[in-house]
């Protein structure tokens, strides 16, 4: 006898409707199971055969045959443990043919028949709605998970038994209910360390201001002690909230990695990030013989925050041009392609040489100018091209560190860059984008109209400083920004001014701006 239980398996952060053909035919007892399964999978013929016995039911002893369709996809994990048991026995006649068929069922067993937790339930429960099916039936801890998505049934089970008698019409479950906007819920700010705590580097606030109202990439420069990490570390209580979409989006990538626990406290703020130097490439952008997300996919919609940033290896640096740019990032593997996106935030923060006092008028700096040029060189120029803010972080006065007068805090700054992007979001409504940094050549020519005052400056910032065609749109979108802060429609002469200080870094022929 042949039956058929639908079940997923996760590709990339999407998940594909996988199918579980059970044949049971005379023969010798054999347990075959086909269709480019891993080892997880492959393995889970044993904990099926011991979970179906212990129970209370008989495991054919006749040639039963798996096929997971389609066969040409690599399966992983152990989600498939509960859909084959079924099918086995569904082809048994101990529950009909025909009832699992409404439903997507995902589910690892154990050894005694309890339905164990597995990874990415949100992604295949978005599969089972968009495929048409009536609902998904998981284990109980991913209930709330995937009841995350409106329009169908999300039925929780904890035993083999309880399933089979659901099949069978000896058990009513009710769906699983959730109000999925409280996953999207504010965040407690309180818990979130606060601007009111930095003392002085007043124009470093206004810096990452700009940055988080316009969602654009800051490198701050500065000796050691300047309070480079503190301010970065306080930028995740100044960054809006996450759009529902946005929340969402996060969800599913941390969902296929297994790690969105039972408090769901990724959805109250964006991710924040903060990898060690000796992180690989591979665990930067993603990948391994299996491809799971890097870094930068875990910091999608909030913030990739690399401390020292010289001392991470080069070729890591590097891999981070591409996705800066497009957003995205495809990891390819024989027979295995998985796309992961990373629309974040870079924050990096670095010394001006090995020993941090280069251009410190306390402290004399004791490199040699080749050291300091091999130290700077680790940083390539097509990936500083990509930063839009670039600023000097100075060594804090005694003044500022013994006046006790708190500083402006983060909720008060929150409020000016939450206008901020409200203006954004009201502008590129329907265009794809959210915020200022990610606009394409044709909006920035669309939404960046200049004062005539304000071409001049930027006319000659242009022949001056020998700004890249990229350098001139991000100095364009930046002052947008500036200008969204302000409330103002048209961009004016200040705004470019202030944009064009934040590309000027280092560079002693931009005095005259």
């Amino acid at each position: 006898m042949i039956a058929r239980v639908n079940s997923c398996a996760v590709c990339g952060i999407d998940a594909m409707v996988v199918e579980v053909e059970v044949d049971i035919s005379f023969g010798l007892p054999v347990f075959n199971m086909v269709g480019l399964a891993e080892i997880a999978v492959r393995e889970s013929k044993e904990r099926v055969r011991t979970a179906i016995n212990n129970s209370g039911y008989t495991f054919p002893m006749d040639r039963v045959v798996i096929n997971l369709a389609p066969a040409d996809v690599k399966k992983e994990g152990t989600g498939l443990d509960l859909p084959v048991a079924l099918g086995i026995l569904a082809a048994s006649g101990l529950i009909p043919k025909e009832t699992p068929l409404a439903w997507l069922i995902s589910g690892e067993l154990s050894l005694d028949g309890r339905v164990k937790p597995v990874k990415g339930a949100l992604p295949y429960a978005l599969a089972a709605r968009d495929a048409g099916f009536r609902g998904i039936i998981v284990p109980s801890e991913n209930a709330d998970e995937a009841a995350m998505v409106s329009d169908i049934e999300v039925i929780a089970v904890s035993h083999l038994a309880q399933v089979v008698d659901f099949f069978s019409g000896f058990l009513q479950i009710a769906p699983h209910q959730v109000d999925p906007k409280q996953f999207a819920r504010p965040s407690d700010v309180s818990r979130l360390k606060d601007f009111a705590d930095v003392r002085g580097q007043a124009h470093v606030k206004r810096a990452l201001e700009i940055a988080a109202a316009g969602f654009h990439h800051v490198l701050m420069t500065g000796p050691p002690g300047s309070g480079k990490s503190m301010l970065a570390k306080r930028l995740a209580g100044i960054l809006p909230l996450p759009v529902f979409e946005e929340s969402m989006e996060i969800a599913r990538i941390y969902s296929v990695m297994g790690l969105v626990g039972k408090n769901f406290e990724m959805f109250g703020a964006r991710p924040f990030r903060s990898p060690h130097h000796t992180i690989s490439d591979a665990g930067m952008v993603g990948g391994g013989s299996r491809p799971t997300p890097g870094e930068i996919s875990l910091a999608h919609h909030g913030v990739l925050f690399l401390d020292e940033l010289p001392e991470f290896k080069k070729n890591v640096l590097e891999v981070l041009r591409q996705p800066l740019e497009d957003g995205q990032v495809s990891i390819a593997r024989a027979g295995v392609k998985a796309t992961y996106p990373c629309v974040f935030m870079l924050v990096a923060a670095m010394n001006p040489c090995p020993c941090g006092n280069f251009g410190n008028p306390l402290q004399e700096c004791t490199c040699a100018k080749p050291m300091i040029q091999r130290y700077r060189s680790k940083i390539s120029g097509p990936l500083l091209d990509r930063i839009d803010i670039q600023i000097e972080v100075p060594q804090v006065s005694y003044d500022d560190l013994a006046n006790n007068t708190p500083g402006e805090s983060s909720a008060d700054i929150r409020i000016r860059v939450d206008a901020a992007r409200k203006i954004q979001i009201g502008r590129f409504e329907n265009q794809g984008v959210l915020c200022n940094a990610r606009m394409g050549s044709g909006l920035v020519n669309e939404t960046c109209v200049l004062e005539k005052d304000a071409q001049s400056v930027l006319h000659q910032a242009m022949d001056r400083l020998g700004f890249s065609a990229r350098t001139f749109n991000s100095i364009l979108k930046v002052a947008r920004t500036i200008a969204d802060l302000a409330c103002e429609k048209k961009i004016s002469r200040r705004h470019v001014l202030e944009a064009i200080q934040y590309k000027s870094y280092g560079r002693s022929d931009a005095s005259a701006f």
